[in-house]
């Protein structure tokens, strides 16, 4: 591909075209799947990202942008043809408003510095995906991400008021306001979650909370799966709303106790943990009653963490969950979907029926109190014919969530990954309406091609080959 004229727009070393540079690009965190893009461009200023925006439109070539690449669904996954458009040099905090509790951001700021840079102010920013030390905000908008805390202070579309924005004419948009609201359509939160397919973020306000007077975490273990997901749904059913609330079943704690040593119990089934924040008398209170509705649910053992560095161990075996199943097996696939509350029991039974059938592992991790699994599938790409066992697994735990009520994804997009399974989640109209509005914004379709919504075509095809062949995913991609 010739990129010709490119090189005016931007400084020499902004500008990578060999392909030992391009090929760090290849992939995101879904690394099975792998394409070098047709250049890597790392912009510095808005003005420069203006124009190469424009130089994509008017020679019609295709325009990927890229965070930290820690998505695991293929987002940013580049285009053999065209330019990927890497935000990392837009790291910088811009402002912290203290007294409109909000911070306006470049878009590769990560997740976590955020919090670190509000700490003095007695405030931080919620969302909290596993990745927030690495993982950067635009990316966080770009999915919609959420974390252990979001069940209490939402996801990111929850948590932002403003986007700058680029189109791939070059137009520079401002999105939402500083202010609560703002008048006209809601298109702050159409771009939240937009997998990079309407725009190129390059600035975001994010809202800015109180650090709580006070929280706790309790752990309870349980001998039944059943009876840790019912008490989930008993526990928000009697009106508490806990800051978290995950679940672990016994392949994910014994993995996670084994690497961090949090203090779980390995002959458990499951274990939820349950943090209450808010003054120090109402955490205590929620807290027993948390803990009398566990018992009642036949929990074998409940602690409280006894101070805020015990509770913090025990978040600290959650949040690297993800790196301790990759310790127990050459490569893991990780789902994620969204079932309502009721459902997790029903749903987790489904899930090891399936592993059964497919003969391969799976170890459950997720945030039960919002009813995002999960499920992480292990497996091993040096045997033949166990990538697409994975694939095929995972397809049916999101159609299961699906039937459930639910639906393919609660934080981690659609990408590359799930395309498929759009056409089971969607039907033809509602599919034809998405790809009208990604016509408003991107005319020509150059803005992450081939990504989130699947083509009517892609679709028909998807069908028959799921009927009648078993799934082939994506034959034209350079597959591990």
């Amino acid at each position: 591909m010739n990129f010709t004229g490119l090189d005016k727009l931007l400084p020499p070393a902004s500008l990578l075209l060999d392909e030992e540079s391009r090929r760090v690009y290849e992939c995101d965190g879904l690394s099975a799947y792998k394409v070098v893009p047709g250049c890597v461009v790392l912009p510095e200023t808005i003005e420069q990202v203006q124009a190469v925006c424009r130089y994509c439109f008017d020679n019609g070539i295709p325009l990927v942008a890229r965070g930290a690449g820690t998505g695991l669904s293929g987002g940013a996954m580049p285009h053999a043809e065209g330019v990927l458009l890497s935000l990392a040099k837009f790291d910088q905090i811009l402002a912290i408003e203290p007294s409109a509790r909000s911070a306006t951001v470049q878009p590769g700021v990560r997740n976590a510095a955020i919090s670190d840079a509000a700490s003095s102010y007695g405030l931080y920013y919620a969302p909290d995906p596993s990745s927030q030390i690495a993982c950067t905000i635009g990316g966080n908008v770009a999915e919609n991400s959420g974390g252990v805390h979001c069940l209490k202070y939402g996801l990111t579309v929850h948590n932002i008021l403003q986007l700058k924005v680029v189109t791939i004419e070059g137009e520079l948009l401002t999105i939402g306001s500083e202010a609560l609201d703002s008048a006209g359509y809601d298109l702050l939160a159409l771009f939240t979650g937009s997998e990079g397919m309407l725009g190129i973020i390059v600035e975001v306000t994010v809202k800015l909370l109180p650090k709580p007077e006070y929280s706790r975490v309790l752990l309870a273990a349980f001998d039944d799966v059943e009876q840790a997901g019912a008490s989930v749904a008993a526990i928000i059913a009697d009106g508490i709303i806990p800051a978290g609330l995950e679940m672990m079943d016994q392949a994910g704690i014994s993995a996670v106790e084994d690497f961090i040593h949090a203090g779980y119990p390995v002959d458990a089934e499951a274990i939820l943990l349950c943090e209450i924040d808010g003054s120090r008398e109402d955490v205590e209170s929620d807290l027993d009653q948390v803990a009398t509705i566990m018992h009642d649910y036949q929990a074998s053992q409940v602690k409280i963490a006894k101070d805020e560095a015990e509770s913090t161990l025990f978040w600290a075996g959650r949040k690297a969950a993800f790196p301790a199943v990759g310790r127990i097996a050459p490569d893991y696939y990780c789902m994620d979907g969204t079932i309502p509350r009721k459902s997790i029991a029903e749903v987790l039974a489904g899930i090891y029926r399936l592993s059964e059938k497919y003969s391969l592992p799976v170890a459950n991790v997720f945030h039960a109190g919002d009813g995002n699994l999960h499920p992480l599938i292990l497996y091993d790409v040096g045997k033949a014919g166990e990538l697409a066992r994975a694939e095929q697994f995972g397809s049916e735990i999101l159609r299961l969530c699906i039937d459930m009520g639910g639906t393919i994804t609660g934080e981690h997009g659609v990408g590359i990954e799930k395309i498929n399974e759009m056409c089971a989640q969607f039907n033809e109209q509602e599919l034809t309406q998405f790809h009208a509005i990604k016509a408003v914004f991107d005319e020509k379709g150059l803005l992450n091609p081939g990504k989130a919504v699947p083509t009517l075509n892609r679709c028909a095809e998807f069908g028959a080959m799921h009927v009648h062949k078993g799934e082939q995913r994506f034959p034209d991609l350079e597959r591990f």
